[in-house]
C-alpha cells in the first residue's frame, strides 16, 4: 500500500521524497496542498472522457488499483478495460476487482483468468452458487441473492478516485451500437480518495464477499503459461475507430498534461455498510438517512435527476411536506418508452398526478430515436438518443449529490449504495444548467388537464405539441405497466 499523501503543505515531503512517490502522487500531491481540506473535482459528463478517464488511469496506474462495480460487460469497452487491468498487473500494479455476482454470466471464464494472474485478485459479492442456472439461486436463497452492490468505484494508486453512476460498459461509454445511458461521474482527488479507499477495503473483507477461488474451482497450474487475452479484443476496426477517438479528445490531452480545469470543493463520501447485503445495517447508517440529515431542509429548490423514480408513499408525503414549505421540486426521470426496465416505471406512475397536483415539476426522457453524431455527446441528461442512467439532484444552487443511489425501495433498503456530497455552487449550477437544457431539448414535460388527466408536454418545436397517452409505447406496453402498478411489488423496485 502506497503511503498516504500529505494535504497540508508542499513542503511536507523533501525533494527527494517527492521523487520516489508515484507518478500520479507526485502530481496531485502540490494541487492538492493548496487547497487544504477540499477535493479537486472534475465532472465526466460525457461518454467518452469517462471511458478515457477509466483507461488511461489505468495505464498510469503504479501501485494498486481497486476496482468496484456492480456491472461489467463483454464488450468492447469492458474487454479493453480487462486488458488494461492485466496489463497494469504485468507491471506490477496490485489490483483488486470487486464485483457484484448478478451480472457476470458468461464472465466466468475471463475472471478465473484475470484471478490466475498473482498481482490481481478477483472478488464476488453475494455471489451464485448456481453458476449455470442461477435462476435457482433465486428459490433457494431469495433473501440472500435479492441483495446486490451497486457501489461504483475506480481507485488509482490511493490518489485518484472515480465515483458516480456508470458501469462498466459499451452504454456507458458510447462505444459500439448499444444505445447510450446518459450518466455522471466524478473524478476526485484529495481527502475523499483515502475514504474511498478505506469504504472498498471494508467491502473487500466484509462478509458477503467471496474470493474467486471459493466460487469457482481453477486448478492453480491451469493458466499460469497462459494469462493473456485474445488478440483480437484489440483488433477490429471498431475498436480501433474508438481509441483513435479517445486519444485525440480534449480530456485526454488536459489529463496527460495535467491541465484539467479542476472544482475545488469540500467533498464527503456516504456509502451503506456493507452488513446491508446481508439484511444487517442498522436503519439509521443507510445512504438515505444520512444523506438527509448531511443536507438537512432545503429552502428554495431541488432538482433531481434519476433513471429509476418510485418515491413511495413515504417518499412522497416528505416531498410534499417540502413544497408546503414553498420549495420548488423538479424531477427528471425516464418515460415509458425509454426506461430499461418497464415494470418499475410501474412504481413511479402511480404517483405522478399526486406529485403534479401540488406542484412538483415532472419531466420524463425521450426515448431512443436514430443514432447520430451528437448522441454521445450531451452528458447528464442526454438527448431522445440515450436512456436516462444519472443518479444526482442539487439543492438551493449550493450541495451536489452524485453517485449510485436511485430514489427508489431497492436502493434505499436493498442494494448497496455511495456517492458524494459536495458543497459547490459551480457544480450545482452545471447540473441546473443540464437539466434546464433537457426540458427543452431532451424530454416531455408533464401537466394536469382541467380534467386531471397527464398530458405530455413536447416544448421543442417552436410550439408546444401536446400528447394525450404515454409517448411511443404501444398499448399492451401501457396495459402491462397499468397491471404492474396495482401489483404488491414497489418494495422489490
Amino acid at each position: 500500500m502506497m503511503k498516504k499523501t500529505p494535504t497540508s503543505t508542499k513542503d511536507s515531503l523533501s525533494n527527494k521524497e517527492m521523487n520516489d512517490l508515484p507518478r500520479l502522487a507526485s502530481a496531485v500531491l502540490p494541487l492538492c496542498s493548496q487547497h487544504p481540506g477540499q477535493c479537486g473535482l472534475f465532472p465526466l459528463e460525457k461518454s467518452l472522457d469517462a471511458f478515457a478517464a477509466r483507461y488511461r488511469l489505468a495505464e498510469m496506474a503504479e501501485h494498486t488499483l481497486d476496482v468496484q462495480y456492480y456491472i461489467w460487460q463483454d464488450d468492447m469497452s469492458g474487454r479493453l478495460l480487462f486488458s488494461a487491468l492485466l496489463a497494469a498487473a504485468k507491471r506490477g500494479v496490485r489490483v483488486r476487482l470487486l464485483l457484484d455476482d448478478n451480472n457476470t454470466p458468461g464472465l466466468d471464464d475471463i475472471l478465473r483468468l484475470l484471478d490466475s494472474h498473482p498481482r490481481i485478485e478477483v472478488r464476488l459479492f453475494n455471489p451464485f452458487s448456481f453458476r449455470l442456472l442461477r435462476p435457482l439461486g433465486y428459490i433457494t436463497d431469495f433473501s440472500r441473492l435479492n441483495r446486490r452492490m451497486h457501489n461504483k468505484s475506480f481507485t488509482v494508486d490511493g490518489v485518484v478516485t472515480l465515483v458516480g453512476g456508470r458501469n462498466i460498459g459499451d452504454a456507458y461509454f458510447g462505444a459500439g451500437e448499444e444505445p447510450l445511458f446518459s450518466d455522471l461521474d466524478v473524478m476526485a482527488i484529495g481527502p475523499v480518495v483515502e475514504d474511498v479507499a478505506d469504504d472498498f477495503a471494508r467491502y473487500w473483507y466484509c462478509k458477503s464477499v467471496s474470493p474467486l477461488q471459493q466460487v469457482l474451482d481453477v486448478p492453480e497450474g491451469e493458466m499460469a503459461d497462459r494469462i493473456e487475452l485474445p488478440a483480437s479484443w484489440h483488433n477490429d476496426a471498431m475498436t480501433h475507430r474508438y481509441l483513435r477517438k479517445m486519444e485525440s479528445s480534449p480530456f485526454i490531452n488536459h489529463l496527460v498534461d495535467g491541465t484539467l480545469p479542476l472544482i475545488w470543493a469540500k467533498t464527503r463520501l456516504l456509502s451503506d455498510d456493507p452488513a446491508k447485503g446481508e439484511g444487517k445495517a442498522k436503519r439509521h447508517s443507510l445512504l438515505p438517512q444520512r444523506l438527509f440529515d448531511i443536507m438537512g431542509s432545503p429552502s428554495e429548490r431541488i432538482d433531481i435527476i434519476s433513471s429509476y423514480f418510485v418515491p413511495t408513499r413515504a417518499g412522497v408525503a416528505q416531498l410534499l411536506r417540502m413544497v408546503r414549505k414553498g420549495v420548488k421540486i423538479a424531477i427528471l426521470t425516464n418515460s415509458l418508452a425509454a426506461n430499461d426496465v418497464a415494470v418499475v416505471h410501474a412504481g413511479y406512475a402511480r404517483w405522478r398526478k399526486k406529485l403534479l397536483r401540488y406542484g412538483v415539476e415532472l419531466y420524463e426522457l425521450k426515448p431512443t430515436r436514430e443514432q447520430s453524431s451528437t448522441i454521445h455527446d450531451r452528458g447528464i441528461t442526454g438527448n431522445s438518443g440515450a436512456s436516462l442512467h444519472a443518479k444526482t439532484f442539487s439543492i438551493d444552487g449550493k450541495t451536489v449529490f452524485i453517485g449510485s443511489f436511485n430514489f427508489d425501495p431497492r436502493s434505499t433498503l436493498l442494494n448497496t449504495e455511495m456517492g458524494f456530497v459536495i458543497e459547490s455552487e459551480t457544480l450545482a449550477q452545471l447540473i441546473d444548467k443540464r437539466f434546464i437544457q433537457s426540458q427543452y431539448d431532451a424530454a416531455w414535460q408533464l401537466r394536469l388537464d382541467r380534467w386531471g388527466r397527464i398530458n405530455w408536454v413536447d416544448r421543442h418545436a417552436k410550439k408546444e405539441i401536446i400528447l394525450k397517452k404515454e409517448p411511443a409505447t404501444s398499448f399492451w406496453k401501457r396495459v402491462m405497466v397499468r397491471l404492474a402498478s396495482i401489483l404488491p411489488v414497489e418494495w422489490l423496485l
